[in-house]
């Protein structure tokens, strides 16, 4: 079983996985330790990650962003609407969950026939109202909804956990922003399960932080002594969250959170942008604002414009042919930077009053600053902090990394699979929320609303409710604040929870019903249970421990009957049976998502089709120009050849010309069939087998022609060996014959 953390991000998304000696953060594809957060459409399959990325700037209507901001929001939202302002494809409203059917649709062949061939026609199956995007799919203009376009992100998640790991995934934490709502948090689990994965936790962003850090330390306070509290201060590219933290041995405490939905890195890109386009128009006049594609080429130069400035005083953006064929080169120093984001820095400390005040506690109180977050590494930024705090900050995390660390630390306490050391997670209830009823004739005097879940309670937590009731009754579940304290434009009401099968009982007016309410794990309320109880007398055992007995009193003979211990009768609430909980709440009836689950599956089947028959393609047509060019260069001369390779009964060289004609018109033959002019209009796309089979054709002969080339070539290499090989034989012969001593001839000796 794995264990993963995911840090779910506007920009980009960081997965990190806990083995045996820890926590790791992966690298996707292409190594990068960051996924970018987008989801993409083709003509034939989806982009998501890196894919998505590369045909961002070619495809920028079809290409999806700030998924998890969109997320369980509605169109009519104040905030969706400023997230179009960052997002390049057309927000619209769904009503519904795309799913698609097989459907028979005629056509013209090559050879202008009459043919059919399946289609999968877009429809809509009932869902709750929610923003998503239109978007070309498959040929056809298909709405997604946020939800679903965040279960097809999941997917690629899924698929890069498994894909290093090597074992199914399936559990996983994920951090979410500490001002989700209610609906926003029941979208993700949905999300989640339409993608095959379960949500061990929705964990906030900055509680992920606070659990990184503390479960590594050594040395946090002992459970009778003064607290250790942080300030953990989350600064990503959309959202800005501050947390006041109490570490102990073995535990941690949320005390306050507080946050700027709207601060970010993406925010001092705009004013970058916003600058950029002044000065564009001013002196090239152009406007970026008119053409989307100029628009985020300048977003991107401002991204790492911004990056540089971090470390350097001064930084260059160059973007050749922007727009109309102009050039544009700009040069921007910190301080221009600085100023440009003045507005953005006077709301640094607000969060962070805002925590304290929560918490009822001062800036003295507060030992350490923990930064996380990219954008916590603007200087000025960091400057605000630590004035405000007048101490200096902490760096000790990662914080391009921390949030997804600490969920993967979640998520391995949560597994039964790892070990992990005991640390107890403390995170607090960020809305307070009530319950309200229809007053009942019978109970005049009866309130018909209780705020059961304050504000800072800990979470998660569980309160019983009881009410007295002769029918049926509903609760309505509402969040006990202001609009204003809420993300823009969200309803104030969570959901309804029906009680069924409630009546008076034979021995009472009324049923007594008890509800059990509780928020979850995940920061998400339901009203788990229902049963009803009924007042008896029950006999129940007198406890004697505690009674005295008299050191004067006189034994006698008669003792007790010990074997029957002594009771008395007393008033009880005793359990008498289940009540049936009908919710209404924004989460995906089963029915719905089993759809959704499927049609996702489907999907994730067609992008491997399409990718894979992709690279069947690319193999084809890299096979067909490599054999072209053999023909053209290292088969251009038939004496290459050896005659008899082809015939060694009739060794005509003819043969060789006539083998290498044929290979070169099945070649150009293949190469105007994969290339046809219009060929995409007139006919269906080439399937995978289609390529499979042509590159087998081409390889059966191609192979045959390399064979005899390589043999030829080897027989002539050999020939030339040993012809070499002869020639320094004989000349070893020369050599031996010429250096040889001659033999000595002795003078006869005439003996006197």
């Amino acid at each position: 079983m794995s264990v993963v953390g995911v840090d779910l991000g506007t920009l980009n998304t960081v997965i990190a996985v806990a083995r045996n000696r820890g926590v790791d953060v992966i690298t996707n594809e292409v190594s990068n330790r960051a996924t970018p957060s987008l989801v993409g459409f083709g003509p034939e399959a989806r982009y998501t990650g890196e894919g998505a990325k590369n045909q961002e700037i070619s495809n920028l209507k079809n290409t999806v962003s700030s998924l998890k901001r969109l997320v369980g929001r509605s169109l009519s939202d104040p905030d969706v609407q400023i997230e179009q302002n960052f997002v390049s494809a057309r927000l619209v409203q769904c009503n519904g969950l795309a799913l698609a059917k097989d459907v028979e649709e005629e056509y013209t062949n090559e050879k202008g026939e009459k043919a059919i061939r399946i289609v999968r026609e877009p429809f809509e199956i009932p869902y709750k109202t929610e923003v998503g995007t239109e978007v070309t799919y498959r040929g056809k203009k298909t709405p997604f909804a946020a939800t679903q376009l965040l279960a097809m992100f999941l997917s690629k998640i899924k698929e890069t956990a498994h894909l290093e790991l090597k074992l199914p995934v399936s559990d996983i934490v994920v951090s979410v922003p500490p001002w989700f709502t209610d609906g926003q948090r029941r979208s993700m689990l949905d999300a989640a399960e339409v993608a095959g994965l379960k949500i061990l936790r929705l964990m906030n962003d900055t509680t992920a932080a606070a659990l990184g850090y503390g479960i590594t330390k050594l040395d946090l306070p002992a459970a009778d002594e003064k607290p250790r509290r942080v300030a953990f201060i989350d600064i990503g590219h959309s959202n800005y969250s501050a947390s006041i933290v109490e570490f102990k041995k073995g535990e941690l405490a949320v005390k306050a959170t507080a946050y700027d939905r709207h601060f970010g890195g993406r925010e001092f890109n705009m004013a970058l942008v916003r600058h950029f386009q002044k000065e564009f128009l001013a002196k090239h006049k152009i406007d970026i604002f008119t053409n989307p594609k100029a628009l985020s080429r300048v977003e991107a130069g401002a991204e790492k414009l911004k990056k540089i400035l971090s470390a350097n005083q001064q930084a260059p953006l160059n973007i050749e042919s922007l727009m109309n064929d102009v050039d544009v080169h700009e040069m921007v120093n910190r301080e221009q930077f600085e100023k440009l984001i003045a507005p953005l820095l006077n709301r640094v400390t607000v969060p962070l009053e805002q925590a304290l005040a929560d918490a009822k506690l001062t800036k003295d109180d507060i030992e350490f600053i923990e930064l996380v977050g990219g954008s916590s590494r603007v200087p000025a930024i960091k400057a605000e902090i630590q004035a405000f705090f007048g101490k200096p900050l902490s760096f000790t995390l990662n914080q391009d990394e921390a949030i997804a660390r600490g969920s993967a630390f979640s998520c391995a306490i949560l597994s039964p699979v790892f070990k992990v050391r005991d640390f107890s997670v403390q995170d607090i209830v960020n809305y307070p929320i009530k319950f309200s009823w229809e007053k009942d004739d019978d109970i005049p005097d009866e309130d018909t609303s209780l705020t059961v879940f304050n504000k800072g309670n800990v979470l998660p937590s569980t309160k019983i409710l009881t009410f007295y009731r002769k029918q049926d009754f509903t609760l309505t579940a509402e969040y006990a604040c202001d609009s204003k304290d809420l993300p823009g434009g969200t309803s104030k009401t969570i959901g309804k929870f029906s009680v069924k099968g409630v009546k008076a009982g034979p021995k009472s007016e009324f049923m007594i019903c008890k509800l059990k309410a509780r928020v979850n794990i995940h920061g998400i309320l339901n009203v788990e249970s229902g049963y009803y109880v009924e007042d008896e007398e029950v006999e129940e055992e007198i406890k004697e421990d505690g009674e005295k007995k008299d050191p004067d009193a006189m034994e006698t003979d008669d003792k007790k009957d010990e074997s029957k211990p002594r009771t008395r009768k007393v008033k009880k609430q005793v359990r008498k049976g289940d009540l049936e909980i009908v919710a209404e709440t924004e989460s995906i009836d089963a029915k719905t998502r089993t759809s959704a689950t499927v049609y996702e599956k489907l999907m994730i089947s067609d992008d491997v089709l399409v990718a894979r028959t992709e690279d069947e393609m690319n193999k084809l047509e890299g096979r067909i120009y490599e054999l072209l060019s053999k023909l053209d260069e290292e088969w251009a001369h038939d004496e290459a050849f050896d005659p008899r390779l082809f015939n060694r009964d009739n060794p005509d060289p003819k043969l060789v010309v006539a083998e290498k004609e044929k290979l070169g018109k099945i070649l150009e033959d293949r190469k105007n069939w994969l290339f046809a002019e219009g060929g995409y209009e007139n006919r269906p796309e080439p399937t995978l087998a289609q390529y499979q089979s042509s590159l087998i054709d081409i390889n059966n002969i191609g192979r045959i022609l390399e064979r005899r080339y390589r043999e030829t070539a080897e027989e002539k290499s050999n020939a030339a060996k040993g012809v070499q090989k002869a020639a320094e034989v004989n000349k070893d012969e020369e050599m031996t014959d010429a250096e040889a001593p001659k033999p000595e001839v002795e003078e006869p000796q005439v003996v006197g």
